[in-house]
């Protein structure tokens, strides 16, 4: 009897570790937001979050999302010819890659960069105690290290996402018409017909989403880092696990809120 009691206990303490860290996750979240409306503002530290979100995120989100582009026409047009439909390569990458893995593997990339980053960067502040210099300093810490951060996420990742759409479906014309015989014109024409404004719109508000996942998680992480290497470490670990899950569960359900209109 004391092993079913035992594992009841286990699972009881996790579901309300799990429930706790939620609450934590959404006041920070509300908090963020309560200081994105008042003064002071810091400019010179939004670009400076913007340029490491943004521009230097595009190398590896345009390599990503160009490669699987290119793999997704192969693998649609090998899963078609069993069926004799070939033709419709051009309408699925473009489909897939805006509705889906554009958004997805941005974000993903972002989470793996950014988030990381990030996290890192504010436990070993946390760790020096830059941040209680900055209390000192009479500068509030969320102000001046979370809201520069999470306002670049906001804006950056849906630019990044459209950016990634627009070379992951170049990356399966090119296969397609390359290596799979399409004619360039009737290609680029059967895209462009086959995608709805509504498509573009998903896209773009789930790289929003995205965006501020994966920046308020690495915010959240670091200001909550313990001491020492070790806190630097599993802070930052914690970031990129939490916005991944995150992501993905958000992923779900934008998708199912976009699919129902």
């Amino acid at each position: 009897m004391r092993l079913p009691l035992s594992l009841l206990a286990a699972l009881g303490a996790a579901v309300l570790s799990g429930l706790g860290a939620i609450g934590r996750v959404t006041l920070f979240a509300l908090a963020t937001f309560r200081h994105m409306l008042s003064p002071p503002f810091y400019g010179r530290e939004f670009l400076v979050a913007l340029g490491n979100v943004g521009w230097l995120s595009l190398p590896v989100v345009g390599l990503t999302a160009f490669f699987t582009g290119g793999a997704l026409a192969l693998q649609i047009y090998a899963g078609g010819a069993r069926f004799d439909a070939q033709a419709v390569v051009p309408q699925i990458v473009a489909l897939g890659m805006v509705r889906e893995l554009g958004p997805v593997l941005v974000g993903l990339m972002i989470a793996a960069r950014v988030t990381s980053s990030i996290a890192a960067e504010i436990a070993t502040m946390k760790v020096t105690e830059q941040i209680d210099a900055l209390v000192t300093l009479s500068t509030h810490p969320m102000k001046y290290l979370t809201v520069p951060r999470v306002l670049a996420g906001i804006v950056a990742v849906p630019l990044l996402v459209g950016l990634g759409d627009i070379i992951g479906i170049f990356g399966g014309f090119t296969v397609g018409v390359q290596s799979l015989g399409f004619n360039p014109s009737v290609y680029i024409r059967n895209t462009w017909d086959f995608l709805e404004p509504l498509d573009v719109i998903s896209s773009l508000v789930k790289g929003l989403a995205f965006g501020f996942i994966a920046t308020l998680m690495g915010c959240y992480a670091g200001m909550r880092s313990g001491r020492g290497a070790q806190g630097v470490g599993r802070a930052t670990k914690a970031s990129v696990e939490g916005a991944s899950v995150l992501i993905l569960a958000a992923n779900f359900l934008l998708t199912g809120v976009f699919f129902s209109l």
